[in-house]
């Protein structure tokens, strides 16, 4: 009589064993000076820096959504990390803080360890982009409780940021302008519409390149571009900022309202005042969507706002065009008369 184990229960111990030493050491090549340790305890240890006054630290957590489901299903992995990266990172970004280090946490329903490492270095990769260790992560197989091949991935990620320099809505006035930063393209929001599109339009080919809407690559190639990291790019303006808009699910009307005084300020948006994406006008014409779903839905090629006084404007436009970074006068804001009135104004 043959006895039970795990491995019968859908639990392959070398398989972990084999993933946890590759991605051993490439965590260990993300690691900078103010981490102790390594990886194998149960715990990262991290020493905070030495040059802050009074300094605050700053958490976030995201995941890649549904994106994930169209990666597994297409075997397209090589950058889904960095979107997990992104998600956080651009969310620490708006509180003026430098990332510190990153976690994830992988759940599979049956770990293959040369897809998870694939997904483990790309989120390697995205962490070096901001000079961020990837201090530790957890990874699960549960069999029975994904589907078969499915992969679920979060991320947690900490910052820091002088208590006085914390980037905060209140202190934005009437007049401030507001400066758009483009999108990489779709990022990580709004997939479960873009798959409901795929699968009730079935003479689509993710293959295919559909140049009559502007597309420079394959469909699949489009609608899993990596999210944009901010990171190198907003660093030197923090300064003269007054507060960020990170654009990701709600569009502009949801997250733009979080970045200033909704009760006494309203955005005044210019409608042709940045570049819409011709994967969102694809989008927009093959499924069939509203143009107002598209704007709740979809960042429509904006992934960052800043809002900044009228005085900085120039400085921070001189260092955008330093970085080579396309940007976009998109508006202001303008006071309200009563709290009743829209939160975005579009003319």
């Amino acid at each position: 009589m043959s006895t039970n184990s795990y491995l019968k229960a859908g639990i392959n111990l070398k398989a972990a064993e084999t993933f946890v030493s590759g991605i051993s050491q490439i965590a260990k090549n993300t690691f900078n000076e103010n981490v102790i340790g390594g990886i194998g305890g149960f715990a990262g240890l991290f020493r905070l820096p030495a040059n802050y006054r009074k300094p605050v630290l700053v958490a976030c957590t995201d995941g890649v959504g549904s994106k994930l489901k169209l990666a597994y299903q297409n075997n397209y992995f090589d950058f889904i990390g960095q979107d997990l990266v992104a998600m956080c990172v651009n969310d620490l970004l708006c509180a003026g803080a430098k990332p510190l280090f990153f976690l994830d946490y992988l759940a599979t329903e049956k770990l293959d360890p040369e897809k998870a490492l694939i997904i483990a270095d790309s989120i390697a990769k995205a962490c070096k982009l901001c000079n961020m260790p990837l201090l530790g992560g957890e990874t699960a197989e549960l069999p029975g409780m994904l589907p078969e091949k499915g992969y679920e991935l979060a991320g947690f990620s900490v910052g820091i940021v002088e208590e006085d320099l914390i980037l905060n809505p209140l202190n934005c006035t009437e007049k401030d302008v507001l400066i758009g930063l483009p999108s990489s393209g779709v990022h990580s929001n709004g997939y479960s519409l873009i798959r409901s599109v795929l699968e009730n339009n079935k003479n689509l080919d993710l293959k295919k390149v559909y140049n009559q809407y502007a597309l420079e690559n394959s469909l699949l190639e489009e609608i899993m571009k990596p999210t944009k990291i901010y990171h190198s790019i907003v660093q030197d303006i923090l300064s003269k900022v007054k507060a960020m808009a990170h654009i990701t699910g709600g569009g502009l009307p949801e997250n733009l309202p979080r970045a200033f005084n909704k009760k006494n300020l309203k955005a005044i948006i210019q409608k042709d005042s940045w570049d819409i994406l011709p994967i969102f006008k694809f989008l927009q014409s093959e499924g069939n969507i509203d143009p107002a779903e598209m704007l709740k839905v979809f960042n429509l090629g904006l992934g960052l706002v800043l809002i900044v006084s009228p005085e900085n404007k120039a400085d921070v436009f001189a260092t955008l065009d330093s970085f080579n970074e396309k940007y976009f006068e998109i508006g202001y804001l303008e006071h309200k008369i009563t709290e009743k009135e829209p939160d975005l104004l579009f003319i």
